[in-house]
């Protein structure tokens, strides 16, 4: 398992925490109250060790109503080339999402059109964010970075890192994202998945920005 320094550790999550202020930013014009989204953990683990802490996290995170049993996810994955490659995947707990899609085109829509909406609504939040993120990656690391379109997954943890194509020797570097809007909290999770080359290239970046940072050739 990768172990970055306290030195890249902090770079990285300076960065992330650029990106998703940025999203915070465009998230509020859409939802109409003030979003503030931070990222307080990045953590690198193996794809079953990730799929578990999903499980727990959205099952703690998740509506009350929803059944203390219910873990399903909603996921929003694009894939990423260029300076490292990568499967980027948005998770928010279903019953979260929901509550998502209803602040954004309002109370008077009944649940059963709010559900029709979800994938195409969670889909252009999935491409903010995550197109936030990775773009100030690719600026900081001064190297392109290129996205495909987003794709909309519900289902349980391992069902989503499956269908993203998450192998079992790949690593998932979780991101834990606060999602605070004036009047609500939700908790979600970026994973980028990353093979032994990526995760070389990555760590690589990181070293390269920390160096010019600090006025090394």
């Amino acid at each position: 398992m990768v172990e970055l320094s306290e030195l890249e550790h902090d770079a990285l999550v300076e960065i992330f925490n650029i990106g998703v202020g940025q999203a915070a930013a465009a998230m509020s014009g859409i939802v109409g109250e003030e979003v503030t989204m931070s990222v307080p953990s990045i953590t690198f683990l193996a794809r079953s060790d990730a799929a578990q802490l999903l499980e727990q996290a959205h099952r703690q995170n998740g509506s009350a109503s929803s059944g203390a049993g219910d873990t399903r996810i909603c996921g929003i994955s694009q894939h990423y080339e260029g300076a490292f490659q990568t499967e980027a995947i948005l998770m928010f707990p279903e019953a979260k999402s929901l509550e998502i899609v209803r602040l954004m085109v309002g109370e008077s829509i009944p649940l059963a059109e709010l559900s029709e909406m979800e994938q195409e609504a969670m889909s252009e939040i999935g491409n903010i964010i995550l197109n936030s993120c990775v773009g100030t990656l690719a600026n900081i690391f001064q190297h392109e970075l290129h996205g495909s379109l987003p794709v909309y997954h519900v289902g349980s943890s391992d069902e989503i890192l499956d269908a993203t194509g998450t192998r079992a020797e790949t690593v998932v570097m979780m991101l834990h994202i606060d999602f605070i809007l004036e009047k609500h909290q939700i908790h979600g999770y970026v994973a980028f998945v990353l093979d032994v080359t990526a995760l070389h290239d990555l760590r690589e970046q990181i070293d390269r920005y920390l160096a010019r940072a600090m006025g090394q050739p």
